[in-house]
């Protein structure tokens, strides 16, 4: 009996294990089901938000749904379903709560730059030209092309005609113009033979070096005047018994004899010199002696050989005569700026030899066969240089001073044994030193006054 109970009972035990069992699998089933619909489901409605959001805003979007806002610079407040344009200004106002919208400052220029890059017009002037204006005006410009010949058009190009001339008569006047044209070499040959002529008046001959005297200034056209004979012409005018054809004759020559040694040659050994000196040395009148004078210094400077032919011809003393003379106080100090330029001219040719070292070039050779400084000594110029700065003109006294100068080695024991001399330079010392220190309170550092200051103080310290 024990035995069927014992087996009743482990039965028993094991019907409920396998209760147990069968019912932890059932609970395992239904969580894990529990589990999937979990899962599965807010995927599902995330689906669906999404739709639903992105459906919203395709509705945002429509223009026709949401009402455009304009917003202007100033701040405005933004209602809700109200669209903002791109590129506005929003803000929070904290003590409102609402939002507020304004344009920004270059908005428009962005807004038509954003609707450029869309392909739309910038807003731009619209007085400009069309493709059809453009058009219109160049058929308009045919229009005015082809009415040419109309009634204006012709009254125009009669006034034209009228006005100008067509170009084929002016080649026909040039052309006849081209026959009487002369070259300078012709008006000098015809002035040359108006004044030879024997029939020629006295005005014609002087109207005929008048105007060559212009022609001769230029190198070439002196030269030119010496090839045909003309040259000796002029010079031989200087023996005329007018006093008015010797001026001009004279007027002349120092043109063509300035710095043209061609010519100062020619000149020379045509007699031009002698006859020159001759006008000077007698009575003539005060215009053709200073004429004349002008032609002798032309003919003198940078030209040692024909400063030595006018040595020997007693030069000095016709000029030492010249200046002694009444009323000829112009002359004199013409006189005195020739002999400083005769004598600085033959110092400066020295210093130059020294500088380039040449012992024996032509040119100073013949410059040492001139010697002016021991004539000007021996014809008495010392004291007639001295004299001078007695001349109340400040430009006259200024050449004085300069000769002065230049004589200064040659001349200074003349000049300290001259007491009118040393009268003079005193009292001009104290002229010019009022008239420089005017200059100096009128601002004039270096005025001309204190340069003469100056040569007249260095004169007075060499003769102490």
């Amino acid at each position: 009996m024990l035995f069927p109970g014992l087996i009743l009972l482990r039965m028993a035990r094991l019907g409920i294990l396998l209760g147990l069992l069968m019912a932890a699998c059932f609970t395992f089933c239904l969580g894990r089901k529990d589990s999937e619909l979990a899962l599965t489901h807010p995927e599902e409605s995330s689906t669906k938000e999404t739709a639903r959001k992105g459906s919203t805003a395709e509705e945002e979007l429509e223009p026709e749904v949401l009402e455009v806002f304009h917003p202007t610079h100033e701040w405005q407040a933004l209602h809700p379903g109200q669209a903002v344009p791109a590129g506005s200004h929003v803000r929070l106002n904290l003590q409102t709560g609402a939002r507020e919208v304004k344009l920004q400052d270059e908005d428009k220029f962005r807004s038509n730059l954003k609707g450029l890059k869309k392909g739309k017009r910038l807003d731009i002037n619209t007085n400009t030209y069309t493709s059809q204006d453009l058009k219109s005006a160049l058929a308009k410009f045919k229009e005015g092309a082809e009415k040419e010949n109309s009634k204006e058009d012709k009254e125009r190009q009669a006034k034209v005609k009228r006005l100008f001339r067509p170009i084929e008569e002016l080649k026909k006047d040039f052309e006849e113009l081209n026959v009487v044209i002369e070259t300078d070499m012709q008006i000098m040959v015809r002035l040359i033979n108006k004044f030879n002529s024997s029939s020629s008046s006295l005005e014609e001959k002087v109207a005929a070096l008048f105007d060559l005297e212009y022609y001769v200034h230029q190198m070439d056209n002196a030269q030119d005047l010496l090839s045909f004979g003309g040259l000796q012409v002029v010079i031989n005018g200087l023996n005329s018994t007018e006093p008015l054809v010797k001026e001009y004759a004279a007027f002349v020559l120092g043109a063509a004899f300035s710095s043209n040694p061609k010519v100062q040659v020619e000149a020379v050994e045509g007699g031009a010199l002698q006859k020159l000196l001759v006008i000077l040395a007698t009575e003539q009148p005060l215009t053709a002696k200073k004429k004349v004078l002008f032609a002798l210094c032309s003919l003198l400077r940078h030209f040692p050989y024909a400063q030595q032919q006018f040595l020997k011809l007693g030069g000095l003393q016709v000029l030492r005569s010249l200046v002694q003379e009444k009323g000829t106080e112009v002359l004199a100090v013409r006189v005195v700026t020739l002999l400083y330029d005769l004598v600085t001219e033959k110092m400066f040719a020295e210093e130059e030899a020294e500088l380039t070292r040449e012992t024996s070039p032509e040119k100073l050779q013949q410059y040492r066969q001139v010697h002016l400084l021991p004539g000007l000594r021996e014809q008495g110029w010392c004291e007639i240089t001295a004299h001078l700065l007695a001349l109340p003109e400040h430009d006259a006294r200024e050449k004085v001073l300069q000769t002065l100068g230049a004589l200064l080695a040659t001349c200074r024991d003349h000049y300290r044994q001259d007491p009118q001399l040393s009268r003079t330079l005193v009292s001009l010392q104290a002229e010019y030193q009022a008239l420089a220190a005017l200059e100096l309170r009128e601002g004039e550092d270096e005025g001309y006054f204190r340069e003469l200051l100056g040569a007249i103080n260095s004169l007075l310290t060499e003769l102490r």
